[in-house]
């Protein structure tokens, strides 16, 4: 991925922080920021906008260190052929990063559908048969359909629940929705090396 320069001005060479960006993923130690000052009506506060050495775009740390965009969860999954199924899984992945945790877990759910669909199951099924077509057509070992059917269940409550989805949840769900993707996509592909 080619990623575009940016010369930025004004910049102010800062104590060094040590973060893990929020758009390429690397973690860096930037001496180069913004400063800003912000105030909660008694004090100032210094916060800074960092600039990450890798890809260069900007990292806003506020005074507790909270970190906007924070990094995102779940690591690159390489070979998925769909460019859908890549997008919509960047998709979740960036929604965390968001502070989007209920948007990322029902993006997750939405990937059961695209990726059966996309090994042949028929669409507008239930999501519980995409799990059941993925288990039943050997697209997932023996005893890993319950934290398959994980990502449908959190899913179903962050779309039709109240209740929005916990950090921990969307995190727990990404961590299942990336091994299903290499187990489809990833480990398939490169176990094509060893075939005679």
């Amino acid at each position: 991925m080619c990623t575009m320069k940016i010369d930025w001005t004004n910049l102010s060479n800062v104590t060094s922080k040590s973060f893990d960006c929020g758009y390429c993923g690397h973690s860096v130690a930037s001496d180069k920021a913004f400063i800003g000052n912000s105030t909660d009506g008694r004090m100032i506060y210094p916060v800074h906008i960092y600039i990450c050495h890798h890809c260069h775009k900007p990292t806003f740390i506020d005074r507790s260190g909270n970190q906007t965009p924070q990094k995102t969860y779940g690591g690159n999954v390489p070979n998925i052929t769909e460019t859908d199924i890549q997008a919509l899984y960047n998709e979740a992945r960036n929604c965390y990063s968001a502070n989007a945790f209920t948007a990322s877990t029902m993006a997750c759910r939405k990937l059961l559908m695209n990726i059966a669909v996309s090994k042949g199951a028929k669409e507008n099924q239930s999501f519980q048969e995409y799990v059941n077509y993925l288990e039943t057509e050997n697209f997932i070992p023996n005893g890993t359909k319950d934290w398959v059917d994980a990502i449908r269940t959190q899913g179903n409550e962050a779309t039709h629940e109240i209740a929005l989805s916990s950090q921990d949840q969307a995190e727990e769900i990404l961590g299942f929705t990336e091994m299903l993707l290499r187990l489809i996509y990833e480990f398939p592909s490169k176990a094509l090396k060893y075939k005679k």
